[in-house]
């Protein structure tokens, strides 16, 4: 079943995280504070609506990157009842995919909680000040439809940060797999 995001209120501060990536090298939401913009996305690896997205995914953010926009993915699911999600299994998919981005395990689920992301993709785009300017839809792309996926929503969204203006106020919920919460450690908002 679809899930949609929870459309954060915009403004809010980027939550503080230090998540290791899958070779236990940790990152920090102020390793990226001389970026422009920054670039959360909630992702796993065998969400249909992740494996969608993910080739034009690292595109997209290897394009924002080369503009000095920091990108960072996070896997929030529960990899003990899915080892799709494990941090070996993430160490593939950075190398299959091509993910130029630190791909980080929440493991505790606490950095979700923190950003209120409910599905896989999730994305949420903060100004230099880290307040939150966007959060949504990569595109209007999904598995099965003919749209073409392109990260248009995304692009447009930061390309506006960097010219000095504000995102579209219309922003569409992204929609995916809902992020797998452990036994007894979903937030009310997904329940």
């Amino acid at each position: 079943m679809a899930v949609e995001s929870t459309m954060l209120p915009l403004g809010t501060v980027a939550p503080d995280f230090a998540l290791a990536d899958p070779s236990g090298a940790t990152h920090r939401r102020d390793d990226f504070a001389d970026a422009p913009v920054l670039v959360v996305a909630f992702l796993c690896n065998h969400c249909p609506y992740v494996k969608h997205i993910r080739r034009e995914l690292a595109l997209t953010a290897q394009a924002l990157q080369s503009q000095a926009v920091a990108v960072v993915g996070i896997n929030s699911n529960d990899a003990d009842a899915y080892p799709d999600d494990s941090p070996a299994a993430m160490a593939d998919e950075i190398r299959q995919v091509g993910y130029p981005f630190p791909y980080l395990v929440d493991e505790t689920q606490e950095v979700a909680k923190a950003y209120g992301a409910a599905c896989t993709p999730d994305f949420y785009v903060f100004d230099g000040e880290r307040k939150l300017v966007y959060r949504g839809q990569f595109d209007a792309s999904r598995p099965g439809s003919r749209e073409p996926v392109t990260g248009a929503d995304l692009r447009a969204a930061v390309d506006a940060v960097l010219s000095g203006s504000s995102p579209d106020g219309t922003q569409r919920p992204s929609m995916g797999c809902g992020i797998k919460w452990k036994p007894g450690n979903a937030p009310e908002y997904a329940r």
